[in-house]
């Protein structure tokens, strides 16, 4: 339709004039539907049913004379009725739906088809009856002429063959497929026949399959349309399965070699597959002899003659690799290997200045093709480092990997993002070599990459900071700021997205941050930005999301004054803050911090702000406030938290005797007489409060020795401070000795110049002295020498880092490599001052010895040079 023009662009000349009528005409045709939809009161009249007939009287009328919505309607509710009254369904209902059946449209017969299904797993009635009545339905049904409806009914019809006894199955099914199956019968049918024989082989004993089946599945196999040829291929792996290994040598694996060269390339891609499942069930000859020579076969005609069997080859060659790897020659190892490495860049060789011709003749099925190859190659990669063994990952397959997860298309990259955390797991110690890989995929433009990978992020970059640790631990720390910067882009990217659910998702999952980065760089990068989004977004599962990852990092911060910080910026912001959200979410943080923080720590900052959201204007913060004044009473101790708990019962007498809105005083009540049915816990132990107590003094334990470790860090500043004062100390006092030094050895060479008894030898004696007294004095400050009161203090350091076995994994690593660092610095300067004392003691002995040994002459020029 063509657009209307502005009114005052308008031209009621005559050729528009008739545009203008034609839109008009459009647009009545668009509205008659409208029109036409609206029921006439006979059509309404027909539509109406008597109010007193009951289910089955209804029923029988609605399938009699009402129109096929309703027909459609009552075979859909035929489960409830079989289920309410079975015995009149059966008699009355279920033999009318059949007459109905022969005639009704394809919407009735695939409810139909889905409805009996129900009714034999609901076992309304026993499976002799079901098969009595029902069977012989579906069975009519089956080769129905619409493909679509014809699968409808046979799947219904292989789940009843589960259940079916087997003397039921061979009189109804079996006996009758033998003649289904001949070549005389329609196409529908022998399809139809191929997939029931698949489902038989297992329910017969193997010399009934012998003798009954395994004839007519040959037939199929040698059948005329290459349609039966190929469905009959894919059944043969249940035949397999249902007849045995001996059998399957001797009777299937000829059948799939034959179907392997088959001229329908469906076929040919079905042998394939079948050979590929069915590669456990042959021995070592018959893959070496039979299945290797197929397999080799269809690689190389893959790229030459048959395309289609590219996608599918491309998705089993790893379950492929390794069911052979056995019988591999090293020469034929690498040549699947370098078959894999080109599928992985099919597609993209003209990105490097190849194949440009073959660019413009690409058509877009091609390009498709392609992608899935490589999707498919992504999908194998985990199974290819099995393959080629992680130590050789570097050498083998690291390009290919780099290829992978920078793929133009979005499919490859989402893939490797799913099998990101396998590949991460089969490297182990050499994790360290996909570190830029994973910070590519964390930046990566798609949301859905980032989704994938998001996954298992936790334990991705758990094995990055642990797993190579042997190996790589100076690349892991030289990773991290880099990681940091794509953790807080790949956040920011989720926030403005549309998608919060993937936002959500990441965000609970940077709660394991405390387990892999420093306290400070959460504090500086992460906190504060979990801060804003739980003040500024408006998805409540995302603000959520937010606050409890940020009560985890303030869990395990470090440092009090940052903790002080957030806990009054929090109480600040969102229990007083301005709008009633913010409000809102303060409560839901107070559960977050009751659920990870000791009961002490939440009564000593939270429970008062807390209560005084009693006096809150808005009802409904009120009405969340009432629901979580349980949990707020179950943090309390006696007789330690009695005057809290004399202020909770102060503020449920004012909201019983002030409240003014209904919602709220019926919730009041309600929580009053919960409250009254509550225990508290006593300092002391008590059973029925065993494991939360000890759970809480774990929780208050953690919490004192993060305060001892912040006290530990300041006396280890403190003492580096002083170190650096000694050291500047005993540098001056060495620059001073050094230009004494330099005086003295400039008066010695002037006065052995001006004397005849002086000799050679004598000034090398001399120039030695003064060189082994210079470095003495600068092995004073050697750190090496600061390690002598270290071991004496061994065994006290060592004892305080057991007692922090209950922290977490990344408090108790950084504790403990703290506290010995502070220990050995402190003691190292105090060793580095008495050592270079001792050196410069020592070096004035040495002076002394020189001026008993040496001439009358010589002392008088160094009495006169000092």
């Amino acid at each position: 339709m063509r657009p209307v023009p502005c009114s005052r662009d308008m031209d009621f000349g005559q050729s528009n004039l008739f545009g203008y009528i034609e839109d008009l005409q459009e647009l009545t045709i668009i509205e008659r539907p409208v029109r036409r939809s609206l029921k006439t009161p006979e059509e309404i009249e027909r539509l109406t049913v008597d109010e007193e007939l009951n289910d089955i009287e209804r029923a029988l009328y609605l399938l009699s004379s009402g129109q096929d919505v309703q027909g459609t309607s009552v075979v859909a509710n035929l489960p409830v009725l079989m289920r309410q009254n079975p015995a009149e369904t059966l008699r009355r209902v279920l033999p009318k739906i059949r007459e109905v059946l022969h005639v009704a449209g394809v919407e009735m017969q695939l409810t139909a088809a889905v409805s009996f299904l129900t009714v034999l797993q609901d076992e309304s009635v026993s499976i002799h009856t079901y098969s009595h009545s029902f069977l012989h339905i579906i069975l009519q049904n089956v080769e129905h002429r619409d493909a679509g409806v014809s699968n409808a009914w046979l799947e219904t019809l292989l789940a009843v063959i589960e259940a079916l006894p087997k003397e039921t199955i061979r009189h109804e099914i079996l006996n009758p497929l033998v003649s289904k199956a001949q070549i005389s019968q329609t196409l529908q049918s022998r399809l139809v026949s191929c997939k029931i024989m698949g489902k038989l082989a297992n329910k017969f004993e193997v010399h009934i399959v012998k003798r009954e089946i395994l004839p007519l599945v040959k037939s199929l196999c040698q059948d005329a349309e290459y349609e039966v040829r190929t469905c009959m291929c894919r059944q043969l792996e249940h035949i397999a399965q249902g007849i045995g290994t001996e059998l399957t040598k001797t009777v299937v694996l000829p059948e799939l070699v034959e179907l392997a060269r088959d001229e329908g390339s469906s076929v040919r891609l079905a042998a394939f597959e079948t050979l590929v499942n069915l590669l456990d069930m042959f021995d070592s000859d018959d893959r070496r002899q039979t299945v290797l020579p197929l397999v080799k076969t269809f690689c190389e005609k893959s790229f030459k003659a048959d395309e289609s069997i590219l996608v599918s080859l491309s998705f089993h060659l790893g379950k492929l690799c390794n069911g052979l790897y056995g019988i591999f020659t090293p020469e034929q190892h690498l040549r699947f290997l370098e078959f894999y490495k080109k599928l992985c860049t099919l597609g993209l060789q003209q990105e490097n200045g190849h194949n440009d011709n073959q660019l413009q003749l690409q058509t877009l099925e091609q390009e498709k093709k392609y992608i899935s190859v490589r999707k498919n190659c992504a999908y194998n990669f985990p199974a290819m480092i099995v393959f080629v063994d992680p130590k050789n990952f570097h050498l083998e397959l690291y390009s290919i990997f780099f290829c992978l997860c920078h793929d133009p298309e979005v499919p490859v990259r989402y893939t490797m993002a799913i099998s990101f955390y396998e590949v991460a797991k089969l490297l182990n110690s050499g994790v360290y070599t996909i570190q830029k890989e994973l910070v590519t995929l964390l930046q990566d433009e798609s949301l859905e990459v980032l989704d994938a990978l998001v996954g298992h992020l936790p334990e991705i970059l758990e094995l990055m900071i642990n797993g190579g640790e042997s190996s790589g631990s100076e690349n892991k720390l030289l990773s991290v700021p880099d990681l940091i910067s794509a953790l807080t882009t790949a956040e920011q990217r989720a926030a403005t997205s549309l998608k919060w659910r993937t936002h959500e998702k990441l965000l609970q999952k940077y709660a394991c941050l405390p387990q892999i980065i420093s306290s400070d760089q959460i504090y500086y990068r992460f906190l504060h930005r979990m801060l804003t989004i739980i003040l500024t977004n408006n998805v409540l599962p995302v603000q959520k999301a937010a606050a409890r990852t940020l009560c985890v990092y303030l869990r395990y911060n470090r440092k009090q004054e940052q903790r002080h910080e957030v806990i009054q910026k929090l109480i600040e912001q969102l229990g007083q803050g301005k709008s009633y959200w913010n409000r809102l979410r303060f409560l839901d943080t107070c559960e977050f911090i009751m659920e990870l923080f000791s009961k002490s720590f939440f009564c000593k900052y939270f429970f008062l702000p807390v209560l005084e959201l009693t006096h809150d204007p808005v009802a409904n913060v009120r009405i969340k406030l009432c629901y979580l004044l349980p949990k707020v009473k179950s943090v309390l101790k006696i007789p330690t938290d009695k005057h809290l708990l004399q202020q909770l019962e102060l503020c449920i007498r004012k909201l019983l005797c002030q409240e003014k809105d209904k919602d709220v005083l019926t919730i009041v009540k309600r929580t009053v007489l919960e409250l009254d049915r509550m225990d508290i816990s006593l300092d002391a132990f008590q059973k029925r409060f065993y494991e939360n107590d000890l759970l809480d003094q774990e929780k208050e334990r953690q919490e004192h020795l993060l305060l001892e470790m912040e006290q530990l860090e300041k006396e280890k500043q403190q003492n580096e401070g002083r170190s650096a004062n000694v050291n500047d100390k005993i540098f001056e006092k060495k620059r001073r000795d050094n230009k004494t030094s330099s005086v003295l050895a400039k008066s010695l060479t002037l006065s052995a110049c001006g004397s005849s008894s002086g000799t050679s030898t004598g000034k090398e004696d001399k120039k030695s002295k003064l060189v082994r007294s210079q470095s003495f004095s600068t092995q004073a400050l050697h750190p090496k020498y600061g390690n002598i009161d270290k071991c004496s203090n061994k065994s006290s350091a060592t004892g305080y880092t057991s007692s922090l076995s209950g922290m977490g994994k990344s408090c108790m690593l950084s504790f403990s490599d703290d506290s010995f660092r502070t220990r050995s610095t402190g003691n190292s300067g105090n060793a580095t001052f008495s050592s270079s004392s001792s050196l410069t003691a020592s070096r004035n002995s040495f002076n002394s010895a020189d001026q008993k040994n040496n001439g009358n002459k010589e002392c008088q020029s160094r009495k006169m040079s000092m």
